[in-house]
């Protein structure tokens, strides 16, 4: 585990590969810490890829910020990641608010991006009633922190089959839940609320884009991959089968063989 200071903040996160090998970058989404990614950086640092797996600000061992952190500021503290570390290009990718970020820092950092991995995410902008949503359950984190939640939404992050079926991986989502900040949460629920339309940033993608998704996400469906892939020019989508929200936890060999395919197109 490395740490450094980006924009005020203290990122922790882990650098994994050989450091000549092509940079993947991996964000983890909500309310999670790089240690989701644990299945992909093994796989594809010993395919000899460089992986990157931060952990957010608020999130895991980062330091916490602001009382609202924008997506934009998610996707400039990762710039800035890359600045220390060297990297001038990186495969960017991210599940859920992840992908979110990955189509943030591909607004905000194009030249920045070989190309895109958007996992169980969406690109429409919030609605008013997710606004009120996130926001609502911005303060109830504040005021209850994070075990009632996580607890509710374990069948929705995994697919409900999977958290009895996987006790192990159920297990380990749960606990990344249960300890996150409540207050790094809250912050980047108020900043999403406010998240704007990328189906414009997306459409005018060059780069490759790998689109993925679990069969039974309940968050963003197939359906929503699919119209994702439908906008982008050069895009590949894969759908893992007996997965939810969550499928590089839930299906991580299938998960690793659909990316590291796609990897293996940059050159």
């Amino acid at each position: 585990m490395n740490s450094t200071t980006v924009r005020g903040a203290t990122l922790e996160y882990d650098d994994v590969g050989p450091g000549d090998g092509l940079p993947v970058l991996l964000i983890h989404g909500h309310p999670f810490n790089r240690t989701l990614w644990a299945p992909q950086a093994t796989a594809l640092a010993a395919a000899g890829h460089r992986v990157l797996t931060p952990d957010l600000r608020g999130y895991g061992r980062s330091s916490v910020g602001p009382d609202k952190v924008l997506l934009a500021d998610f996707a400039d503290d990762l710039a800035g990641l890359l600045d220390h570390l060297g990297i001038e290009r990186a495969v960017v990718g991210g599940v859920s608010m992840g992908g979110q970020i990955s189509m943030e820092f591909q607004l905000r950092h194009p030249r920045r991006v070989r190309a895109l991995v958007l996992s169980d995410t969406s690109a429409p902008a919030e609605t008013p009633e997710g606004k009120e949503f996130r926001n609502r359950l911005a303060d109830r984190l504040l005021a209850e922190g994070m075990d009632g939640y996580a607890h509710e939404v374990l069948d929705k992050m995994l697919a409900g089959y999977n958290v009895t079926r996987m006790p192990e991986v159920a297990a380990r989502v749960l606990e990344m839940m249960c300890a996150t900040d409540p207050r790094g949460a809250a912050a980047a629920l108020r900043g999403r609320a406010e998240r704007p339309d990328y189906r414009d940033v997306l459409a005018a993608v060059r780069a490759p884009v790998l689109v993925v998704v679990g069969a039974d996400d309940a968050y963003t469906p197939v359906t929503d991959a699919e119209s994702i892939h439908r906008l982008v020019p050069h895009s590949t989508l894969a759908v893992v089968e007996e997965a939810g929200h969550l499928p590089g936890a839930e299906q991580p060999d299938r998960f690793n063989a659909v990316l590291l395919e796609f990897l293996g197109t940059l050159g």
